[in-house]
């Protein structure tokens, strides 16, 4: 293989010098692979391809040519060595020719020469033997049109030969360049020429003075016989004899030889016919072969049948060889049509594009075939657009695209294009789907998926077809047909401005049909019937919004590998920004939906912290959206931060912040909710005979109003510490703006709730306390000044604490944290109420006033661990408003009281020790 790849080498040739029509032999190496590899062979200039007849790969036999110079190189070209050399030369002999203004002793026959260049039988005219330059100086062509020639000689002619010659016209032709030095020397070369013919002929004449006499002796002698002869008056003269006995024997003849001579007439004309069949025999079978290689589909072998044949007889004066041409040009002419059909037929690959469109411009077909294809193409894409929206619309595509998702396992263009990108990034273009995707996506994210595959399945190629005729690449490779190439340069440089606007129709409707389907809002009235219509179709989430954006930024992607100018794609850039900010939009209001519904799913079961499950999901759902939002807030290439524009960033905060308000408000809601099922108030001392009512709440629990109060304050006390800082963070890291907003109005809006609901749990819990204590201190009509001796704290005090140890466990129960908030607030509510109580009183007996400090003392001295200045200051002012003791008896008796009570309600004061509640550390 390598060696038929080398270029032709010839080495001899066989004979070395010759006449024209020579029969030659060449030998060589690397001369072709067979007849069809041989495409060139010339000898002294002169093509000799016809006459050629390929033998072996070192061996060639052809038909030398009229060529031009005398002595010349072989030259062979083959399609798989290319163009060769050679070393060895070719003398042609040219034979002499007599004119017919030539003196010649001698009878010069008439010579028919065979053309085979333009296949004419094509006998030399004598007026061809003229001399070609009669005044003997170089001949300088003139550049004046010929019809202004016409005008000025009318009717008159530059040829010397013909009747109405013109020896102006014939120096204007031929010397209008001439200097009058130069006319001088013609017309000295003129008289020359012509005194030398007629020496010539006076030469001729003597040198054929003998055969001039030998004439005149006959004519005498002749001359002569006839006088002497009488028989002239008789039987006529012996001329008029001979002509009568010569007519006769030509009738004679004519009748003896006539059937014979017309089938040899007859004959000679079918052989002539049949030798010029077989010599033209390409030509005649050139329409049939032109048929057979049609339906096989051999354009090439067409097309180089039709240049050799336009070459050969293109200009051919025989009628016969005129007709079978008109003939190869009918079949070619529907040869243009055919390829014409199959160029603008859609759809057809970029191969078969460019081969037909190779094929019409080899067969110089009308008009612009490239630019007829790129104008088919164009409208072909917009249909196929529109119509992928119609079949959606019109409720077509779901069965359509489960047939397509399962008949069809090649991979969509848009992921074909983006393979080598999505490889960089690490992952696919697409993610993988369950074979019910098409089932499951709602209608808009499967248009935009086929849309786009749509556009970058045709736009690359629709691209790359500009691309070639551009650089005139659609007719060579190598830019050997340079005179295509530069007018299909020409062409496109004229059409630029056509073909962007095609661009820009097709990604502005690209853009539309996308806004139609997501974006109606963002068209304009009149476009909305064309584009919009998708108004009964599923609403589309955040997730589903993000996909619609994975694709399209996929798709703009794709189309930017190709080159394409960004000003042709900007529209895509403009969509990809409304989309990013309806997705964030979107993301934001279902959040906030989704939020609102957490209500729903709060079951009260509270863990070692004293918080439920709630404060976490919400956290969990805000994270979740930020990890929603991060593809669509990520900036490509091109694109701008959304979260900068200033009426994008004051939305998202709002919407961000009330995102925060909706939870805060469900908060409050469940801490109003009432349950049917249960009583919402309860008696302490009925909660207190049931200790396992506080070991724990258990899966199935519904809580008391007052237990929802205390879930509900401890949720909040997380959401203010650790909740909302953690958001903040997760916004920081996601560069969400407005954060430092977010976060205060949050802590706010936390911090006014958690006061209306500890407010609305002191009011349900230390109110009844406090107001049991006036009517506990005169049961049995008890009176300050008529008592008797202490004998120890009375029920009323042991009751109020026992209630403080309930609404104790009750918070324990919920939350250690909140037991000192609560109840140093209720231990407050019951100082206040006794140091009224003892204000109020007038006055006091020595055992009313022992009993009063006692009781005192004794509740003082019980709940010391959740005193606050305001409690210490109400208990002092109780005290004060009581009588001194003076007597150490009443202060003996006082001690002695105390210490009995503290010892008989050791176990239940426990609780208030400072040692048995040790904080939870968060």
């Amino acid at each position: 293989m390598s060696r038929a790849r080398q270029p032709p080498l010839v080495t001899g040739i066989s004979p070395k010098e010759g006449a024209a029509w020579t029969k030659v032999t060449i030998r060589g190496e690397n001369l072709g692979t067979g007849p069809a590899d041989l495409i060139g062979l010339s000898i002294c200039g002169h093509n000799c391809l016809l006459t050629a007849e390929w033998m072996s790969a070192s061996k060639i036999v052809c038909r030398v040519g009229p060529a031009k110079d005398d002595k010349g190189e072989i030259n062979v070209t083959t399609k798989s060595g290319g163009l060769g050399t050679s070393t060895v030369s070719f003398k042609l002999i040219r034979p002499e020719r007599i004119g017919i203004l030539d003196q010649s002793a001698v009878w010069v026959d008439e010579m028919n020469y065979y053309d085979l260049r333009t296949d004419r039988n094509k006998g030399i005219s004598p007026l061809s033997l003229r001399p070609a330059n009669p005044l003997g100086i170089d001949v300088d062509k003139g550049k004046i049109p010929p019809k202004d020639m016409e005008l000025t000689f009318p009717g008159m002619s530059g040829d010397f030969t013909s009747e109405n010659f013109s020896a102006t016209l014939y120096l204007i032709d031929n010397h209008a360049g001439s200097s009058f030095e130069q006319l001088k020397v013609a017309a000295v070369n003129l008289k020359k020429h012509s005194t030398k013919k007629n020496e010539g002929s006076l030469s001729s004449v003597k040198g054929g003075l003998s055969t001039f006499f030998e004439a005149q002796d006959a004519l005498s002698a002749i001359h002569q016989r006839l006088e002497s002869d009488g028989t002239e008056k008789v039987e006529g003269s012996m001329t008029q004899r001979l002509e009568n006995i010569l007519n006769r024997a030509s009738d004679t003849a004519d009748t003896l030889f006539q059937e014979v001579l017309g089938r040899k007439d007859k004959a000679d004309s079918t052989r002539n016919a049949l030798n010029v069949l077989q010599r033209f025999k390409f030509l005649f079978n050139l329409p049939l072969n032109i048929e057979r290689n049609i339906q096989k589909g051999d354009y090439d072998v067409v097309i180089n049948d039709y240049e050799k044949a336009k070459s050969l007889f293109g200009n051919t004066e025989v009628a016969v060889f005129k007709k079978v041409y008109e003939e190869v040009e009918t079949r070619i002419g529907a040869l243009r049509s055919l390829l014409l059909e199959k160029l603008l037929q859609t759809p057809s690959t970029l191969h078969d594009q460019k081969r037909y469109i190779r094929y019409l411009s080899d067969l110089h077909a009308a008009g612009d075939p490239a630019w007829l294809c790129i104008y088919a193409q164009h409208k072909w894409i917009l249909q196929l657009m529109q119509s992928c929206r119609d079949e959606f619309i019109s409720g077509q595509r779901v069965g359509v695209g489960a047939l397509d998702l399962e008949g069809d396992t090649r991979p969509s263009a848009l992921a074909r294009l983006g393979h080598t990108a999505s490889l960089k990034r690490g992952g696919s273009l697409r993610t993988p789907r369950p074979s019910t995707w098409r089932f499951e996506t709602p209608q808009q994210v499967q248009f935009v998926e086929k849309l786009s595959d749509v556009v970058i399945g045709q736009l690359p190629n629709f691209w790359k077809l500009w691309i070639s005729y551009v650089n005139g690449s659609l007719f060579s490779e190598t830019g050997e047909k340079s005179g295509q190439v530069e007018k299909s340069k020409k062409n496109a440089r004229q059409r630029q401005n056509d073909f962007k606007k095609m661009i820009e129709e097709l990604t502005n409707r690209l853009v539309k049909l996308i806004r139609g389907a997501l974006l109606p809002t963002t068209l304009p009235q009149g476009e909305l019937s064309l584009y919009a219509g998708w108004e009964g179709k599923t609403e589309l989430t955040g997730a589903w919004l993000t996909q619609i954006i994975h694709t399209v930024r996929g798709c703009h992607d794709a189309l930017s590998a190709l080159e394409i100018p960004n000003d042709m794609l900007q529209v895509i850039q403009d969509l990809l920004l409304d989309l990013r900010v309806h997705c964030l939009m979107v993301t934001l209001h279902h959040t906030a939906e989704d939020v609102k519904r957490l209500a729903e799913k709060e079951d009260w079961v509270v863990d070692n912290e004293g918080i439920t499950s709630l404060p976490s999901q919400f956290e969990q759902r805000l994270v979740q959206m930020l990890q929603s939002l991060k593809e669509p807030l990520e900036i490509k290439s091109g694109e701008i931060n959304v979260l900068q524009l200033d009426q994008v960033q004051d939305q998202a905060t709002e919407l961000s912040v009330g995102i925060m308000k909706v939870f805060i408000t469900c908060l409050e809601q469940l801490s109003t909710k009432s349950d049917g099922d249960k009583e919402t108030s309860h008696n302490i001392s009925v909660d207190l005979s049931s200790p396992d009512h506080f070991t724990g709440v258990q899966d199935g629990f519904s809580p008391t109003s007052e237990q929802r109060l205390l879930i509900i304050l401890s949720n909040c006390q997380y959401l203010e510490r650790h909740t909302f800082l953690n958001l903040a963070d997760h916004l920081e890291k996601h560069s969400f703006t407005g954060t430092e907003k977010i976060t205060r109005v949050s802590v706010d809006a936390i911090r006014e709730l958690d006061r209306k609901l500890f407010e609305a749990y002191i009011e349900r819990r230390a109110d009844p306390i406090a107001g049991s204590l006036e009517p506990g201190i005169y049961a049995g009509y008890f009176d300050w000044r008529d008592c008797q001796t202490p004998s120890g704290v009375r029920n009323y005090l042991k009751e109020a604490l026992v209630n403080i140890i309930t609404v104790h466990a009750e918070v324990f129960t919920v939350s250690k944290d909140l037991v000192p908030r609560v109840l140093s607030k209720i231990v407050e509510s019951v100082a206040d109420e006794m140091c009224r109580l003892m204000q109020c009183v007038s006055s006091f007996s020595k055992n009313g006033a022992l009993q009063a400090r006692l009781e005192l003392c004794a509740l003082r001295d019980a709940i010391s661990t959740y005193l606050n200045s305001d409690s210490n200051a109400s208990f002092k002012l109780a005290v004060d408003a009581l009588p001194q003791l003076h007597s150490g008896a009443d202060k003996k008796l006082l001690e002695e009281l105390l210490n009995k009570f503290k010892s008989s309600m050791q176990l239940q004061l426990a609780c208030f020790q400072p040692s048995s509640y040790q904080p939870v550390k968060r």
